[in-house]
């Protein structure tokens, strides 16, 4: 689990254990599923990278809902639910030559307009090959976006570089020279599943 998932998990465990003192069970069992909820939410598995310096790596897990060319690059978008992992990693090896917040609302991140409006992080990673952007889309739900690194500092593919509190999307703009793997509707995991490769020549 994350560290920043631990004050969910512990407050509403520490109010459970208040209100069995006083055999108010009622509401110690509704805060005893929340804070297993909590657990749930933040938890942060392993996983096995594919060693490839030709691919791009999905940054979230959650299902594929948008894969378009843009003027500037293909936009590759993933919608993740309440019960998907929420711990982002790179889709590349790099530098962060570049990292972005801007303040935002909080429409549905599954809106056309929530990568434009909504509260957003987005981190151009740089490498020999290719230059990706990685953007942290907060949803509705969402409470807090959250990124563990800074300008200058390098990343290895699938290493994990922050999350999104509650429900929000990830975008991965990439180079038009890429081939897309991967479809509306798949389901993605950060760190594991190839979005993208370099096409051959």
């Amino acid at each position: 689990m994350v560290r920043e998932g631990i004050p969910f998990v512990l407050v509403p465990l520490g109010l459970a254990f208040v209100f069995a003192a006083f055999g108010v069970w009622l509401v110690v069992v509704p805060l005893v599923i929340l804070s297993g909820f909590m657990a749930f939410f933040f938890r942060d598995p392993e996983r096995k990278t594919p060693e490839d310096e030709n691919i791009i790596v999905s940054a979230a897990d959650g299902r594929v809902t948008k894969v378009e060319q843009l003027e500037d690059g293909k936009l590759v978008s993933v919608f993740l639910s309440p019960f998907d992992v929420h711990v982002n990693r790179a889709p590349i090896s790099g530098r962060i030559t570049k990292i972005s917040y801007q303040k935002g609302k909080k429409l549905p991140a599954t809106s056309n307009l929530s990568s434009k409006v909504n509260e957003r992080n987005s981190l151009t990673i740089e490498n020999e090959k290719m230059i990706v952007v990685c953007t942290q889309v907060a949803g509705i739900l969402a409470r807090r976006i959250v990124c563990w690194k800074h300008e200058g500092e390098r990343v290895r593919i699938g290493e994990r570089f922050g999350l999104i509190k509650f429900g929000s999307r990830t975008d991965l703009l990439i180079p038009t020279s890429t081939e897309v793997l991967v479809k509306v509707g798949d389901k993605v995991k950060a760190g594991e599943t190839v979005i993208a490769r370099i096409k051959n020549d």
